[in-house]
């Protein structure tokens, strides 16, 4: 192909775009190894584009030649659309300019999975995979696992986790296991080798003793994982994690496929560089980096980019150490360091919610190499508004955003343009509410949101119930909910029934146990398998009651609940074999769950029916890929999306005119006008929990054998002072992510930032007060680049958290209906017994009440 650019002006001109002269730079590279640290908002995406028009343009290689890669569908569908545009911008792929007869080809852009998978499809015989293997959906793969443990001939003593839990589990190791490239007999010597250590090991606090006992429950997972493995293998299925350990293991194994694929793609691009886990960064480097076998150098044209302070995704296997050293893993043909760019000019946000962005992320640039301080564009920096506010309590908080952003839509912005962000979905229900109640129209984004909203967790409650005789903090939101309203007194027998069935059938006159202990930790969900069951004790009542085993006094009125309950959860489990989607629906027909939503005021129960309408839709989705689907299976699909939404949930906010309400963490790649941040206390953003620990987490690989064991914290030595040091640098390893996540946060505004916090939380004995980021956006307004709204004094030593006196003032329980709710379910219960007593065939009068179906 002839050259149709010969100079960078003639790119700007055609393509529209004023680059800036690091963009131009990046765009205009030698096609040789470079790595591109891109800062939040600098338009990476636009200089990939470009650089691809630059290199096909000025004929140094053909469309067809290019390779990009990057992680979602939607992330290729837009770069891919965006290379096609730019190449037509520039006269390259214009119908009207081509030659017919020697038409350009397609850049090849796809998502790191779906190039492994191709991979596989067309190498996997070199390492004997056979070409029928089938790729296994998120799904199936719960469903596969599910299947295992059931049939696992045990016994498991170590592992007292629920079954859906460890079937989320299980499914962790073996991701973690894939994606470290780490064999299953690795780790089962690791873990015996620490068993033999610390069996002379003078263990001298609970952490340390739980060590020795997390490796067994590590070493039972790991023969689980096993048997799931082979349960693969005997099926011809593969899941993502093998797709890349196998598709690394081909790389590194057979030199000749990273020749095929050095010849066939002469220039490649790898998006987001930053998110890649250690088995992604092995592959890449093994087919167009160092190659495998000699090392030497391929000096191939690989540009990466990626930003290292938005590394956010370290919890699901992404290693940030792989763009630090991508320059080292991509040398040139010379063996020299790859060359490092940096783009710095953010065109989103204002300069002034720039300053605070780079504030923040001082540490993060000293950490990295490459990482420059963003700069606005040229006339934008005193552009941007930065509002912050501390209130007394939890509820003013809520009050304060929900108002704030009330205002904003009166006086004319769009709902769509904002978006509050949270660290966890926990306060999800609480602005929900705040917002409808102030007639704002709010879509909750992402699966663990909408598990946290009440009418998707009665739902899920009843689900637990039903698969789980031991999930007691679920039948106990059933039992004190609207439909049973169960009182204290009545709730309390139930529990010194469950106590007494356990005492008798198991303990007998062991002094040392402590029923009351037990009973209390299986409420509150600590251990789900517990042998202490309320439902056991709800059984009883289907067998006259049980008064003359222990005659306790129930009242007549919790007896006949209590045995209608009981009735309907036998009668339910009945269906648990039957496919999901009409184990869900059996259940809503039969709780009477929709009923209640179209009684309840109208303006929320629309927006009640449409968040369970969501969440049924992606249970639907979870089926329709296995018409074999259990309800267990997808119990421990949920379990693992509350936990960080690992990978599962691809929901992202809808084009409907609506605030979205969304995690931090769902947020990157995303922008608004006005972004909120509520919860900026002590302790939850920053989090103060540290990542789960290989030491004391079964699911959790040992830091020794991940492929990137340099930068996590290491476990010394096995005393209190070694895991004290440990616990140490781990704290120190979240506060870093948590910096992370905080600078992603704080950069999706363009305009307005609102950040707020609370002295007061809804039940804490003690003031949160507000967090390192809310005392810098303080900081920030007090140095005259934003406005402090509200900022309560904090609390004298003895006041106390006015939340607790309030729930701890005498209130009806059960909670009293409300009133409009009540009237119009009445009122529809009359109307539904008049028809009936009609002899006739019931008509439905003109003027009956007005409820949905």
């Amino acid at each position: 192909m002839s050259p149709r650019l010969t100079d960078p002006e003639q790119l700007k001109e055609l393509l529209g775009i004023p680059f800036t002269p690091e963009q131009t730079a990046c765009i205009t590279a030698p096609p040789a190894p470079q790595v591109i640290v891109a800062g939040a908002g600098s338009g990476k995406t636009t200089v990939m584009a470009a650089r691809v028009v630059w290199l096909v343009g000025t004929g140094q290689v053909a469309p067809e030649q290019v390779l990009g890669l990057t992680f979602t569908n939607k992330a290729a569908g837009e770069l891919a659309e965006r290379v096609r545009k730019a190449l037509v911008a520039a006269g390259i792929t214009d119908p009207d300019v081509i030659d017919p007869d020697n038409p350009p080809g397609e850049p090849g852009i796809s998502t790191y999975h779906a190039f492994a998978g191709r991979l596989l499809t067309e190498h996997g015989l070199r390492i004997g995979l056979e070409p029928g293997t089938r790729l296994l959906a998120d799904a199936t793969r719960y469903q596969l696992a599910a299947r295992v443990l059931r049939e696992a001939p045990g016994p498991y003593p170590a592992l007292t986790r629920s079954f859906p839990t460890l079937v989320s589990d299980l499914l962790a190791l073996d991701a973690e296991l894939a994606e470290h490239l780490v064999r299953p007999e690795q780790l089962d010597a690791y873990d015996t080798g620490l068993l033999d250590a610390l069996a002379t090991a003078k263990l001298s606090n609970e952490e340390l003793r739980r060590i020795p006992a997390t490796a067994e429950a590590r070493r039972e997972l790991l023969s689980l994982t096993r048997r799931y493995r082979e349960a693969k293998r005997s099926r011809d299925l593969l899941d993502f994690g093998d797709q890349i350990a196998l598709s690394a293991e081909l790389a590194l194994t057979r030199p000749e496929v990273g020749t095929i694929l050095r010849d066939e793609y002469r220039v490649v691009l790898l998006d987001e560089y930053q998110d890649t886990s250690v088995a992604q960064r092995l592959l890449l480097s093994a087919l167009f980096g160092s190659g495998p076998g000699t090392g030497e150098p391929t000096g191939h044209a690989v540009t990466a980019v990626g930003d290292p302070c938005q590394a956010i995704y370290g919890w699901r296997g992404a290693s940030v150490a792989n763009l630090d050293d991508f320059p080292s893993h991509f040398p040139h043909a010379d063996g020299t360091p790859a060359t490092r760019y940096a783009l710095s000019e953010n065109r989103r946000s204002g300069g002034r919610l720039l300053h605070l962005a780079n504030g923040l992320a001082a540490p993060l640039r000293a950490m990295h190499e490459g990482v420059e301080a963003l700069r606005p564009a040229p006339g934008a920096e005193r552009d941007g508004l930065v509002r912050c506010a501390l209130l007394p309590t939890h509820t003013e908080e809520i009050a304060w955003l929900a108002d704030s952003l009330a205002h904003l839509v009166r006086t004319g912005k769009a709902p769509g343009e904002i978006a509050v962000l949270c660290r966890t979905a926990g306060d999800f229900p609480e602005i929900q509410a705040a917002l409808v109640a102030r007639d704002i129209p709010v879509e909750v984004v992402g699966l663990s949101g909408l598990l946290h909203l009440p009418e998707v967790a009665d739902l899920v409650a009843v689900c637990e119930v039903l698969q789980d005789p031991g999930a007691n903090a679920s039948l106990v939101r059933l039992l004190t909910g609207p439909r049973w309203r169960i009182g204290p007194r009545d709730l309390a027998l139930l529990g010194r029934r469950a106590r007494l069935l356990v005492h008798r059938a198991a303990h007998g006159d062991d002094e040392d146990d402590d029923p009351d202990r037990r009973l209390a930790e299986a409420v509150e969900g600590i251990d789900p398998a517990e042998v202490i069951s309320l439902a056991d004790a709800l059984d009883t009542f289907l067998d006259g009651g049980g008064e003359e085993d222990d005659r306790l006094p129930f009242s007549a009125e919790a007896r006949v609940r209590f045995a209608r309950l009981a009735a309907e959860l036998r009668d339910l489990r009945r269906s648990l074999a039957d496919p999901l989607m009409d184990v869900l629906h059996r259940v809503l027909a039969t709780t009477g769950l929709e009923v209640e939503l179209s009684a309840s005021p109208q303006a929320l129960a629309a927006r009640r029916r449409e968040t369970l309408g969501n969440f049924l839709d992606v249970a639907a989705r979870f089926a329709a890929v296995d018409n074999e689907a259990t309800l267990l299976a997808f119990l421990g699909f949920l379990h693992t999306a509350v936990q960080y939404e690992k990978g599962l949930d691809n929901a992202l906010p809808g084009g409907e005119n609506t605030v979205k309400v969304l995690t931090a963490h769902k947020s990157k790649g995303l922008e608004w006008d006005v972004v909120a941040v509520p919860g900026l206390v002590t302790g939850q953003f920053p989090s103060g929990q540290s990542r789960d620990a290989w030491t004391s987490q079964a699911k959790v690989l040992p830091h020794a054998l991940r492929g990137d064991t340099a930068t996590l914290p290491a476990l010394h030595s096995y005393d209190a002072k070694g895991l004290k040091g440990f616990k140490a640098e781990m704290k120190e390893h979240q506060h870093t992510e948590e910096l992370r996540l905080g600078y992603v946060t704080f950069t999706r505004p363009r305009t307005l930032l609102l950040g707020s916090g609370h002295w007061w939380g809804p039940t804490q004995k003690k003031p949160r007060g507000p967090s390192p980021f809310l005392d810098a956006l303080y900081e920030h307004c007090a140095a005259g680049y934003g406005e402090i709204e509200v900022w309560a004094d904090a609390p004298e030593e003895t006041d106390e958290n006015p939340a607790l006196a309030e729930a701890s003032a005498d209130h009806a329980w059960p909670l009293p209906l409300d009133d409009t709710a009540l009237a119009r379910r009445r009122a529809a219960a009359d109307t539904v017994m008049e028809l009936l007593a009609r002899p006739e065939a019931p008509e439905v009068p003109a003027d009956a009440p007005d409820v949905p179906a």
